[in-house]
């Protein structure tokens, strides 16, 4: 089993309130479950209007595929011109021996 999350910390600098904010997440966040089937929610930066950080994560039998559904989702996220990617950081689950 192989595990791994990938946090995106978002700007949207053209957003002045939280309700904005939401309009400009939401579609990442429920894009990103509908069409990768993968589970993603905000995870960060809840009060701030123009920043947002977004948690996605996946879990697959083989390491590969779990590299390319993330990496798919990256493209994804990126897609967004409303948006701007400040990092974007990746963390394995280690496994542990039985």
């Amino acid at each position: 089993m192989h595990a791994c999350a990938v946090r995106f910390e978002l700007f949207i600098p053209d957003c002045h309130s939280l309700k904005q904010k939401r309009s400009a997440v939401r579609p990442i966040v429920e894009g990103a479950r509908r069409r990768y089937k993968v589970a993603s929610a905000e995870v960060g930066h809840l009060d701030s209007w123009q920043r947002a950080d977004i948690g996605v994560s996946t879990v697959a039998a083989t390491e590969s595929h779990v590299r390319d559904v993330l990496a798919e989702v990256e493209r994804f996220v990126w897609s967004f011109p409303e948006v701007q990617v400040l990092s974007a950081r990746r963390s394995w689950l280690e496994e542990e021996e039985d």
